[in-house]
């Protein structure tokens, strides 16, 4: 008896498998309000350079003052003014009047890292994403050490004291070693709990019930974080909050069971029949001892594959032959250039002409659509198809408002840069989803999760470009648009070298994944082959289980 069915009879859709997709719902929602915090914290509002003179004037008469130098307005120091006269000063400006967005006072503000200073801002965004890179390797390597459950909790914890401590931050080097140390949590606190929930259940969750409640906290976490902050008020506040969602989790270690599959990697059966146990018994299930003990020789008879190449293969075995080499590194360059723009174009915000708390809103609506699109998009031209158009589309559309932000007055045009901004982040929401599982999908089964956190591994290391790239912005408008429309570009030529996956069964083996997909095409799409030649979805490891099993009864027995 294998461990899906032992789960079946334990309870597979049951409380138990409800109560773990509400967590990883809680998960998703406190790891977007601290993804989504670095940028709020450091939102720069509308701000003009101090002038005794300006003190007692309205924001619109000394916008009214400084309208002349345009761009420059907000770091050019008056010397004097009189009437509608002034005079420039040559020396840098060192104080500031800040029109704070719906009252809340950022980081940005606090410490006057405007104008020169706003470098320092995007060095501890990029430090946040170091962080976030040595993270994904440090707590991917712990849940092969210590569990999933242990290092679910401490990469919150990781996300919890650096927040904390980031609110005591009155320097730039503090700043940033605060941010890297809350980086370390921006994707293992999500990763290793979605990889547990997983594990603990039926098929039939694993679409529905995931999806949507994944695209609702999402949504929901997009949309507090703007507005938590304006109810805090302040950024040291808010991100006080943000750490306190994050404490919650440790409260998980009495409630989520330690993966069972785990356990058994790690030859503690009894421990993983210890927690099938606990899921019966919380689900109302009655499993006689003999189903434990068939699950218990079952476990033994598998360990006789651990002799096979298979399960010592490591990943740069990915490399060795030349099908396989070039899947594995296409599928490292795509997810790369996708997870640069993702990063780039969710946290731009800024600059067309709302405020950033309206735009982050506007941005979270589209994200429970795009999943839908995706998933019928998916279902009809399968995963290669959804990707290549996916990141077309929204290449076209980051060219076009690159084209646009190059005349002044689109610059200011704020429906029009909506029109463009929208759509695009609908877009790049199905680009990463989408990539995501493709690339999952591409990789063997012996290799998968070492291969996976690989590639998060790289996507991290782009994304530290991201806050450059945002930054760039305030000085060439159209230059990030159309750097996006050249990566998105290129991510869809490589979609298009990658063979599909859709209605296939995936490469289990090294064999198996030099072998997939060898003779397609570029333009082998699901949508234009018959499906009557299907290759038989009978799991290729379930076979081979249950012939190890026939060889190994006498030795059972005895």
């Amino acid at each position: 008896m294998d461990f899906d069915k032992i789960l079946e009879k334990c309870g597979n859709a049951g409380r138990y498998q409800y109560l773990m997709i509400l967590l990883l719902g809680y998960i998703a929602f406190t790891t977007t309000v601290h993804y989504y915090s670095q940028n709020i914290i450091g939102f720069v509002p509308q701000h003009w350079c101090y002038h005794e003179k300006l003190a007692n004037l309205s924001f619109e008469e000394i916008a009214a003052i400084y309208a002349p130098f345009g761009k420059e307005a907000s770091c050019t120091r008056l010397d004097t003014i009189e009437g509608d006269r002034v005079t420039v000063s040559t020396e840098a400006c060192q104080r500031w009047i800040y029109n704070y967005d719906y009252g809340f006072r950022s980081m940005n503000a606090e410490l006057n890292w405007v104008c020169q200073n706003a470098y320092k801002a995007r060095i501890g965004q990029s430090l946040f994403f170091l962080g976030s890179l040595m993270g994904t390797f440090t707590f991917g390597m712990l849940g092969d050490k210590i569990g999933r459950v242990r290092a679910v909790i401490l990469a919150n914890q990781c996300g919890f004291v650096g927040d904390f401590l980031t609110t005591y931050a009155s320097n730039l080097v503090q700043f940033a070693i605060f941010r890297c140390i809350s980086g370390l949590a921006a994707t293992a606190n999500y990763y290793l709990m979605f990889i547990l929930v997983l594990e603990y259940l039926a098929p039939k969750l694993r679409n529905l019930a995931i999806s949507g409640t994944l695209g609702i906290c999402f949504c929901l976490g997009a949309l507090v974080a703007p507005w938590l902050s304006v109810l805090a008020g302040n950024w040291r506040i808010y991100l006080t909050c943000s750490a306190l969602l994050q404490l919650v989790v440790a409260l998980f270690y009495f409630v989520v069971q330690e993966s069972a599959q785990w356990l058994i990697t790690r030859t503690n059966v009894e421990g993983a029949i210890a927690r099938l146990k606990h899921i019966a018994h919380f689900n109302g299930q009655e499993v006689p001892a003999s189903d434990f003990e068939a699950f218990r020789r079952h476990c033994i008879v598998k360990r006789k594959l651990s002799n096979q190449p298979e399960q010592t293969a490591g990943i740069i075995d990915l490399l060795r032959t030349p099908n396989l080499r070039k899947t594995s590194l296409l599928v490292v360059i795509t997810f790369m250039l996708t997870s640069l723009s993702f990063n780039t174009i969710s946290r731009n915000v800024e600059g067309l002409g709302l405020s950033p708390f309206v735009v982050f809103s506007l941005f979270a609506v589209v994200v429970p659509p795009s999943g839908f699109i995706q998933g019928l998009l998916q279902s009809r031209v399968g995963r290669k198809a959804t990707a290549f158009l996916a990141m077309l589309c929204t290449g076209l559309l980051s060219c076009a408002l690159g084209v646009a932000l190059s005349t002044e007055g689109a610059q200011h045009n704020v429906t029009l840069l909506l029109a463009f901004a929208l759509p695009m982040r609908l877009g790049i929401s199905m680009c990463y989803t989408v990539t995501s599982q493709f690339s999952s999908e591409l990789l063997p089964t012996c290799v998968r999760s070492r291969g996976i956190a690989a590639v998060h591994l790289a996507a991290a290391g782009a994304s530290f470009v991201s806050p450059y790239l945002i930054h760039l912005g305030t000085k060439l408008a159209a230059a990030p648009s159309l750097i996006l429309a050249l990566l998105l570009m290129s991510a869809s030529i490589c979609v298009l070298m990658l063979p599909e996956t859709n209605n296939r069964q995936l490469p289990i083996t090294l064999a198996d994944g030099e072998a997939f997909g060898k003779d397609e095409s570029i333009l082998s799409f699901d949508c234009w082959r018959r499906h009557d030649d299907d290759v038989p979805k009978e799991p290729a490891e379930e076979v081979r289980l249950q012939q190890l099993n026939g060889q190994a009864k006498p030795e059972a027995e005895v």
